[in-house]
């Protein structure tokens, strides 16, 4: 859904492939048709990977970080 969407450069934290935690750190650098492009806030790199839309979820600060859902 639209309104589901994250939009580019915004922070964002990822579910990792091998525990399915959480972790944060990135943001998204790129909007794809099956995913997005994340850029790793640390060194600036982009990753090559293209991440589902599902694996990804907005932060927000506050005090500390929040995930964007319910």
């Amino acid at each position: 859904m639209a309104s589901d969407i994250v939009p580019v450069g915004a922070a964002v934290a990822v579910r990792t492939r091998y525990l399915g935690s959480w972790v944060t750190g990135y943001e998204v650098a790129e909007l794809l048709d099956d995913g997005y492009r994340l850029q790793r806030l640390s060194d600036g790199s982009v990753l090559h990977d293209v991440i589902a839309f599902a694996d990804v979820q907005e932060v927000r600060k506050g005090r500390g970080y929040e995930m964007g859902w319910e």
